[in-house]
C-alpha cells in the first residue's frame, strides 16, 4: 500500500468518523452529567444528558463488565458511537451524552440508533431534577 492510499484512508476516517472532540473523554464531564440528573430510558438503554455549551454534541458511554466479557462491551460500544455518528442531525445540539445500555440485552444498529435519538430527545424535553 502507497503513501496515497495511506492518507486517503486517513481522510476518509477523518471525515466519516468520531473526532475526539466529539467524545467525551474526561472522568469530570461523565460526573457532571450524572449529576445534572436529566435522563431517560427505555428497555434498551438509558441516555443521561447535560448542556454542553458547545456547538456540537458529544457521546460517552458507560458500560459495566456486568454486561459481558469484552468482546460483547466492546461492540455495544462501536454501535453506540456508529449509530450517534450516522444520526447527528436528529439529535439535538449542545449536549453530551452518556449511553448505558440494560443489562442482558443485544441489539442491533437501526435499534440502537432509533432508542438513541429518541431517549435524547425526551431526557432534554425533562426538566432537571433538584440533588437530593
Amino acid at each position: 500500500m502507497g503513501k496515497k492510499a495511506t492518507e486517503r484512508e486517513a481522510t476518509r476516517a477523518r471525515t466519516h468518523g468520531l473526532s475526539r472532540r466529539e467524545r467525551l473523554l474526561r472522568r469530570a464531564d461523565y460526573e457532571a452529567t450524572y449529576r445534572a440528573r436529566r435522563s431517560a430510558a427505555d428497555d434498551r438503554l438509558v441516555v443521561c444528558v447535560r448542556p454542553n455549551g458547545l456547538p456540537f454534541s458529544r457521546i460517552g458511554l458507560s458500560v459495566s463488565g456486568k454486561w459481558g466479557k469484552s468482546v460483547r462491551r466492546n461492540r455495544f460500544r462501536r454501535l453506540c458511537r456508529e449509530a450517534f455518528r450516522l444520526h447527528k442531525a436528529e439529535l439535538p445540539v449542545g449536549l453530551d451524552l452518556v449511553v448505558i445500555p440494560r443489562r442482558g440485552i443485544d441489539m442491533t444498529l437501526e435499534e440502537v440508533a432509533k432508542s438513541l435519538v429518541v431517549l435524547a430527545r425526551k431526557a432534554v424535553a425533562k426538566k432537571s431534577e433538584p440533588k437530593k
